[in-house]
This record gives C-alpha cells, structure tokens and sequence, in this order.
C-alpha cells in the first residue's frame, strides 16, 4: 500500500469514528425520543422545524381543520387560519401540549368539545383571539397560567368556569360584550394568582364585583362605568396599575379616598367626567387626568401630605412624577403649591 493510501484509508476511519460519536450525541439512548422517526411525523399542512422539535407551525394555511398532532409536540401554532370547530380527536396523542395558538380563526363556542382543553393537563398558555366565541369556554385544566380571549363576542362566564383555575395569572376578556349581569359575587372565585385582568372595551356600567385580591395590573378603560364603591379596592393590596380611561366617572362617583390604596403606582382617569382632581396617596407615582372638565389646581386639597417646608427629606415627599391635565379647562401657570407638594415631578402636562 503507497502512503497516499495509507493516508486516505487514515482519513476515512477518522471520518467514520467522527460520525459514529456525533451520532451517538444527536442520539443518545437518555433522549425520551428518537428524533430519526419523529422528523418524519409531521402534518404535511404544517413545518416542523428540524431545530425545534416540539413545536408545530400550522398557522396562515387556510386550514380549516385541526390536523392530527404528534405526540412530541409542547407549542401548537393554529393562528390565521378558517378553523370553525376544536374537536377532541387530533389532540388524542398529544398529552404534552403547553402553548396551543388559535388566534384569529372562526371558531365558536358550540364548535368546541366539551373537555377538550380540560384533558389537556400540561397546558399553560391558550389564546383565543379574534374568534367568533359568545361564552369563556368551559372546563379549562388546572395548570393553566394565560387565557387570552380578547375580540370574541363573549357576554357569558359559565358558572365556576374559573373557580379551579388558581395557576391563572393573566385573563384578557377586553373587547367582548360583557355586561354588568354577566357577573356574580363568585365569578372571579379561585383565582388566587391572578396578577392581570384586562376587561376593558365591554358594556359595563358598574364595577365589576369582588375582584382577586392578587391582582396587580387591571383594564377596564372604554366602559360606561359611572362610580365605584366605596371601598372597593380595600382588600386589593397588590394593585399596582389601575386603567379607567373614557368611562362616565364623575367628582360624585368617587368616594373620597377610594383610591387610598398605598401599593398603587399608576392611575389612568382620562376622558371621564370629573371636574377636581381625587385624593391620592403619596406613593403614587404617574397620574393621567387629561379630558375631563377639571378647571382649577387646589394644591392644598390635593396634597397627600400638608405641604412641606424648606427642610425636608426626599424619602418624606409625595412620590409624584408623572402629571397629566391636558384637554381640561386648566390654563397656565402651574401653581406654586403644586410644585411644593409634588417637588419629584419631572413632567406636568397642562
């Protein structure tokens, strides 16, 4: 044998050892699946991409039809498409679904099987958007954290249809046909980690009743909500971020001190009815109150605190920044007071 083909018989067993240990990695006998067979299970509606296995992209197809899903899949991606019902059928095999996406199809609620999400035990995130849905659909699994049904036509929450569901952190009903009866005391009962509840862009002209005491952001902008009770937020002792915008809230409908509530930071009153300014407390820290009819600044009834001397510390002061009174009946200058009181603001808008 020469030594060019001593070198190249050298070469080709290097290459052949290469092989076998880079196919022993992709491979290895811990993996749970052999992902040489599972390449070619793939819907062929879909794209399976080879770099992310557990994921199927069956969105903007034209689908009308849930396609049977393999079992390795954890993120089904549905959105887009002309899917009217959600059988049980092409979820029999897959138990390890986590994220299921079925935005923007026209799907409604007698077209969804009783249970089917329910079996679902692994799953986390649901979406539901854009569809043509009138009820929250019912039972949901135990294990779910996001339910995003924003833009259906929903007027109806089934009774307990959240009671177990104590994982939620983010419900979105904005833009449904909620009314104040779609309520009761209980509706909102068991979600004990519920962090965000957007239901703003509905029908409500009340607030609606016993709201999680976990909350921390809530949506209820673009209502016709008139007052809120007096109270209301007493035992809300995480709320943080709290959106009212173009509602009909008047001087009237708010209690004094209703928004006595020292976690919260930002207070959004837009385009209401109020012509003072409410009591706030001094942890608040961004206030919007542009379009209203308010005409004048009491800096006194405003202050959260008597209005500080020369001498004081900045961790005493108020903890305003943020001011917002365009659109009202306000004219310059800002008075003297105000900035007093409020001497950590960076921006007054007038």
């Amino acid at each position: 044998m020469t030594a060019l083909q001593w070198r190249a018989c050298c070469w080709y067993f290097w290459v052949l050892l290469t092989n076998a240990a880079w196919t022993q990695n992709m491979y290895d006998e811990s993996d749970p699946y052999d992902w040489s067979f599972h390449t070619f299970e793939c819907p062929q509606e879909c794209f399976c991409p080879p770099s992310f296995p557990n994921a199927l992209y069956c969105d903007s197809k034209g689908l009308k039809e849930i396609p049977a899903i393999p079992a390795r899949i954890w993120y089904l991606y549905l959105q887009n498409n002309l899917i009217e019902t959600v059988p049980a059928k092409p979820f029999v095999n897959a138990t390890q679904l986590k994220w299921i996406n079925l935005n923007n199809n026209k799907i409604t609620s007698n077209g969804i099987e009783k249970a089917v999400f329910s079996n679902m035990k692994s799953l986390l995130y649901l979406f539901l958007e854009d569809n043509e849905l009138d009820e929250v659909p019912a039972p949901l699994p135990m294990s779910l954290e996001q339910l995003r049904l924003a833009r259906n036509k929903i007027g109806t929450i089934p009774a307990r249809a959240f009671n177990n569901l104590e994982n939620l952190t983010m419900l979105d009903l904005h833009q449904n046909k909620l009314l104040d009866s779609t309520f009761s005391s209980d509706t909102f009962q068991g979600l004990n980690s519920l962090v965000q509840l957007n239901i703003a862009r509905n029908s409500l002209t009340k607030m609606p009743p016993i709201l999680p005491a976990n909350v921390m952001q809530l949506f209820l902008d673009n209502n016709s909500i008139e007052a809120i009770p007096a109270n209301y937020f007493d035992a809300m002792l995480k709320l943080i971020f709290l959106r009212l915008n173009n509602n009909k809230l008047t001087d009237e409908g708010l209690p004094n001190k209703v928004f006595n509530i020292s976690s919260l930071l930002d207070l959004q009153l837009s385009y209401n009815e109020l012509t003072r300014i409410p009591a706030i407390t001094a942890h608040l820290e961004h206030l919007h109150l542009d379009n209203n009819r308010i005409n004048s600044v009491n800096s006194t009834q405003i202050c959260p605190i008597p209005i500080p001397g020369e001498h004081v510390y900045e961790r005493n002061l108020p903890r305003l920044r943020y001011l917002r009174l365009d659109g009202n009946e306000i004219k310059p200058p800002i008075p003297f007071d105000l900035m007093l009181c409020f001497r950590l603001l960076q921006a007054v808008v007038i």
